[in-house]
């Protein structure tokens, strides 16, 4: 079977277009072989992709095979490829049907096998500061959904460290207070404009980005960290553009598709 490969800022994905390839059997176990980067093509997640008129139809697997309701940077590799299959230029929209809802995404421009998005992300929801208990101490988190959960701990820039990540983060992505696991953010306000951020995807680990944390991470920010409503989001991959509006929150990025690559393995 042929995938598609594809990543925003280096959070990658692998495509697989149509019902007609999707594998049967244990789903899990396949995106798991698929994005293993040892022994598999390499990804942080599969997604399954049916075409519609207006779009199309997709399903996120993570790298370990867990289901995610949606990611910001996933459906903008969706549309970058719808995009570049059905010859959209910049001004044309898609609308993507996924776990957490529909998603209408403009194609702002396009600069060779980049595309450059908005995409309308929804409305926050759940928002709350809690205090929860990890790694030995007692962490104040913004938590709320963006279609899917989210944790963002706000904190000074000293904060942002690979230790904290693998400890805080990762603890908190696998806590018990969340029932089904949560995506955690360590941000800092660098300025009003600003927010810099480190990830822990659930399903995944440490991420280069992360379209729907990016998102949480401004909102949480603007919310309880003084940050404005519409800011830069950087990440180790690179800044995104979150505006958090009357109407939901806008996510601004590239996509970039990789190539096509042909699975070889059993499905």
């Amino acid at each position: 079977m042929e995938l598609i490969k594809a990543h925003a800022y280096g959070n990658d994905f692998l495509l697989l277009p149509s019902a007609d390839t999707t594998p049967s059997g244990d789903i899990a176990s396949f995106a798991r072989r698929l994005c293993d980067r040892h022994v598999g093509i390499g990804a942080d997640g599969l997604m399954l992709v049916v075409e519609t008129e207006q779009g199309a139809r997709m399903r996120l697997l993570n790298a370990d095979g867990s289901r995610s309701e949606i990611s910001g940077n996933g459906i903008r590799c969706v549309a970058a490829w719808l995009a570049r299959t059905r010859g959209l230029a910049a001004g044309a929209q898609v609308v993507l049907d996924t776990e957490a809802g529909l998603r209408t995404i403009d194609v702002l421009s396009v600069d060779g096998t980049r595309y450059s998005c908005r995409a309308e992300m929804g409305q926050p929801e759940g928002l709350r500061e809690v205090p929860i208990e990890v790694a030995g101490q007692t962490v104040t988190a913004a938590v709320l959904r963006v279609g899917n959960p989210q944790c963002v701990v706000i904190g000074p820039p000293e904060h942002l460290t690979a230790a904290r990540l693998h400890t805080i983060a990762a603890g908190l992505a696998v806590h018990p207070f969340f029932l089904e696991g949560t995506n955690v953010e360590l941000a800092t306000v660098e300025q009003p404009d600003r927010v810099r951020i480190l990830i822990w995807e659930r399903g995944v680990g440490p991420t280069e980005a992360s379209g729907t944390g990016a998102c949480a991470a401004a909102v949480a920010a603007a919310m309880f960290g003084g940050a404005a409503r519409v800011c830069d989001v950087v990440s180790p991959g690179g800044t995104q553009r979150v505006e958090w509006t009357d109407g939901g929150i806008l996510l601004t990025g590239w996509a970039e598709l990789t190539g096509a690559v042909q699975w070889w393995g059993a499905r």
